[in-house]
């Protein structure tokens, strides 16, 4: 027997709880594997973006944004949802410009992840944007935010501390390292 069949859920019915500009809210009845049934909760939530800037010297961009619930002010990279029509890339390019002013050159995938997949459907894809130009456009209304730039060593010295709570921003720097490691290994094999 397929082991992925074995551990697969069939939704047998569903009702909506709320609707939000944002998020959705769906409570799924189940049929478990073994014939038994269950609720799930859902959250619903567009695709997003979160993105590694990187300067020409070397320095990451992140931003200080407050997040009511975290109840305080977070050190994030830039993200963003992806709007009905637009790819991830597309949405990448778009959110630097409105959170940090910049346009990137190169703009390389790192990898996607769920953010919390036990209760929402958030597929976030994760960037390393390289050859920043400065870019005109203009912030949401309702985003206040500061960027905050450092070397790689200094983000992830403020992960290790617990300073960077945030796991879009601790996958990103993280995965923007393995990147970094991976130059750093070819340049030395070049004769």
């Amino acid at each position: 027997m397929n082991p992925k069949a074995e551990l697969r859920e069939t939704v047998v019915g569903t009702r909506r709880i709320y609707e939000g500009k944002i998020v959705n809210l769906r409570v799924d009845e189940v049929e478990l594997p073994n014939g038994a049934r269950s609720k799930r909760e859902v959250v619903e939530h567009a695709d997003s973006v979160a993105i590694v800037p990187v300067l020409d010297d070397g320095r990451i961009v992140l931003i200080r944004q407050f997040r009511l619930p975290a109840e305080g002010v977070l050190l994030e990279i830039p993200a963003g949802v992806v709007d009905p029509g637009e790819s991830p890339e597309e949405c990448a390019r778009r959110e630097l410009a409105e959170e940090i002013g910049y346009a990137p050159g190169r703009l390389e995938p790192l990898f996607s992840m769920y953010l919390a997949p036990g209760y929402c459907s958030e597929l976030i894809h994760l960037f390393v944007a390289s050859e920043l130009k400065p870019a005109h456009s203009t912030a949401d209304a309702d985003e206040f935010i500061e960027p905050a730039i450092m070397t790689p060593e200094e983000a992830r010295r403020l992960i290790d501390d617990g300073s960077i709570r945030d796991a879009k921003t601790i996958a990103g720097v993280l995965g923007y390292f393995d990147v970094l490691d991976k130059c750093r290994t070819l340049l030395k094999k070049k004769p």
